[in-house]
């Protein structure tokens, strides 16, 4: 029983300090979610105010076929 109880309190200080370091991470990653949130709207928004921008594509010009004189009869 003696050694349950030394293990469990060996371990506590270990699983504190990584969930420590894990909380402590946590702000990082919100805002670095926040950024990436931000890049992609500004993307998307981008993309369509060039597609905005852009003519659609014209129609290739006519090809004009030259007139031969009609065949001797």
């Amino acid at each position: 029983m003696t050694l349950a109880i030394l293990a469990f309190f060996g371990v506590l200080p270990i699983f504190l300090f990584a969930l420590r370091g894990f909380l402590d991470q946590l702000p990082d990653v919100f805002a670095s979610a926040g950024r990436a949130r931000e890049a992609w709207r500004a993307l998307k928004q981008a993309r369509s105010e060039e597609a905005q921008r852009e003519e659609p594509p014209s129609l290739p010009p006519p090809v004009h076929q030259e007139e031969q004189p009609p065949a001797a009869a």
